[in-house]
């Protein structure tokens, strides 16, 4: 049976990871899993295995393989294995939030096409509510066109 220690973290470090956690739950995130990208965002060792992860989080197991089937399949973490080794080892995974970011635009094109459906079947007498509806479908319009520009910059200003 393997040991599970808590890793080495210190004051400031929980700290941080509260924060976060309390950053990525305001988001919609379950605690457990807010609280394991917290982890494997502010530890200094970049990979971490379930029994590290429940032992420094004080996790239940359950609660714990929830969390991070959660972030794995939400592709905010990866897994790799080492030779010999039957564990995994848990890492953030970087590409993640660019990738999330262009997830986001497509979520946020597609929620407006349903938004602009929702416009054209809402009655005229409720104007004020419509124009709200309306302003928001041009933000989303806008975002559509400027976020893929910012993208653009992004990689230019990498050289």
């Amino acid at each position: 049976m393997i040991s599970a220690t808590p890793i080495k973290i210190s004051e400031k470090q929980l700290r941080l990871i509260e924060a976060l956690g309390v950053f990525h739950e305001k988001g919609g995130m379950q605690p457990a899993a807010a609280r394991i990208l917290a982890l494997l965002l502010v530890s200094d060792n970049t990979e971490l295995t379930f029994e590290e992860i429940y032992e420094t989080l004080h996790l239940s197991k359950s609660a714990t393989s929830n969390a991070l089937n959660f972030l794995l399949s939400t592709e905010k973490l990866e897994y790799i294995t080492k030779p010999g080794e039957r564990r995994r080892y848990f890492r953030f995974k970087m590409r993640g939030l660019k990738e999330g970011v262009h997830k986001s635009l497509e979520g946020i094109t597609a929620y407006n096409v349903l938004l602009k459906e929702v416009l054209r079947l809402r009655p005229e007498n409720t104007s004020e509510f419509n124009s709200s509806l309306q302003e928001n479908s041009h933000f989303l319009d806008f975002m559509k066109v400027e976020l893929p520009l910012l993208f653009e910059k992004w990689e230019a200003s990498k050289g």
